[in-house]
């Protein structure tokens, strides 16, 4: 059965009306359930859109509160309020229920999604492009002085400190540090990084 549309909506029977179709329900009857969904579901349709917001889903909600009254009619409890509000009850939670589902599942997928993320590598194109960036240090270094590139090769290849270096080349401290710094500033230049 679809669900009325919007422009289908039939005036909801008087007081007790409804309430005397969800009793017959409850017993089976398939005729007082006609006349329930046919006097309930635009309304319910119209809630549910208002929740929901997504037409169809909306459709498919409103068809499980309507279902739902068909399998549970016998749990209307007339004292504790009118059928119309029972309806709009489960009408109103379904929805809810439907939204926080959804949002749920936009969660997790994004968290999914965040997860699985790689970002883009080129194994090989990196390894390419390093063994280029060697090979110009290779070839800087080899313009440098001979001097320089002792100092240089101790101190910022092997890990030796400037005054390590200054011992192991056997100089002054202060001729170590200007041979490197003269070595570096050529090492720039020649690899045209910007100072």
């Amino acid at each position: 059965m679809p669900v009325a549309a919007r422009g289908d909506r039939s005036p909801v029977p008087r007081s007790g009306a409804l309430e005397d179709l969800l009793d017959r329900v409850s017993r089976g009857d398939q005729q007082a359930f006609d006349s329930l969904y046919t006097a309930v579901a635009g309304t319910v349709l119209g809630l549910v859109r208002r929740v929901v917001r997504d037409p169809a889903q909306s459709e498919e909600v409103a068809q499980e509160v309507l279902i739902e009254v068909w399998r549970s009619a016998a749990r209307f409890d007339a004292r504790q309020g009118s059928a119309m509000a029972w309806i709009m009850t489960l009408t109103h939670r379904r929805a809810v229920d439907r939204v926080r589902t959804a949002q749920a599942a936009a969660v997790r997928d994004h968290k999914v999604g965040l997860g699985s993320y790689t970002p883009p590598f080129d194994e090989v194109s990196e390894q390419v492009e390093r063994r280029l960036e060697r090979e110009q240090v290779r070839r800087c270094l080899h313009q440098l002085t001979e001097l320089q590139r002792e100092s240089v090769t101790l101190a910022y290849y092997r890990g030796y400190t400037y005054k390590e270096t200054a011992e192991l080349l056997g100089t002054a401290l202060g001729t170590v540090k200007t041979r490197l710094r003269d070595g570096l500033i050529r090492l720039r230049d020649c690899l045209g990084v910007s100072a």
